[in-house]
């Protein structure tokens, strides 16, 4: 089986580095003509799934890029939802740093012990908890030659790729999820895949211009 794993495009809060979380915040200029050009590159890749997080961002993404012949097959699972950043949710980073500076460096450099503040707020295990099934029903009933696309979120995907990969949650900040980037998995089952692109933004971003990133 393919696996194609995919990140929303930009929104108005990523581009002004605010946590999102569960926010429906819908996709930027810049985010639909980003998954518009992971469409070009998909025009021609054989999609026999998608599945995507019900969150507007991420729904739009996989509609845009799936393109009107293929979007009416969509699927939409909660447990591909972002994070749930309770308190965060809207406030920049300088914000989060005056109003709870602790969690803020704990976040940053064990993200594994922190339990996000306030209604709402989750741990990478609570939401992996929900991604890894959401996951396992996604790919269930693929066969080998069959390709499966997942639009979800920049936290989702890391801790998929986390476990595909082998490495411990603390290793959450090691790689990368760009707006709209492409990570491509393959192999025999969900539980023996090997990862072949990781952070490919190709499509839309030079080599050496992708943006850092502001917020998560």
């Amino acid at each position: 089986m393919r696996i194609v794993l995919v990140r929303h495009g930009e929104t108005p809060w990523n581009a002004e580095g605010r946590y999102q979380g569960r926010r429906d915040i819908p996709l930027s200029p810049i985010g639909e003509a980003q998954a518009r050009a992971l469409g070009r590159r998909l025009a021609d890749a054989a999609i026999d799934r998608a599945v995507a997080s019900p969150l507007i961002r991420a729904r739009h993404t996989a509609e845009l890029a799936l393109g009107p012949d293929r979007s009416g097959s969509l699927e939409l699972d909660p447990g591909f939802a972002e994070i749930g950043h309770g308190d965060w949710e809207g406030l920049l980073a300088s914000e989060i740093h005056q109003r709870d500076p602790a969690r803020l460096a704990a976040w940053r450099s064990d993200p594994v012990s922190v339990q996000m503040p306030g209604p709402g707020g989750e741990s990478l295990a609570g939401v992996m908890a929900r991604a890894w099934p959401a996951f396992e029903r996604a790919c269930a009933g693929l066969t080998a030659s069959q390709t499966l696309l997942v639009v979800a979120h920049d936290a989702v995907n890391r801790l998929l790729l986390c476990r595909v990969l082998g490495l411990s949650l603390a290793r959450l900040w090691s790689f990368r999820q760009a707006p709209t980037t492409l990570n491509l998995l393959e192999g025999p089952s969900v539980d023996a895949l090997e990862v072949v692109r990781l952070n490919d933004c190709g499509h839309h971003t030079a080599l050496f211009g992708e943006a850092v990133h502001r917020a998560l």
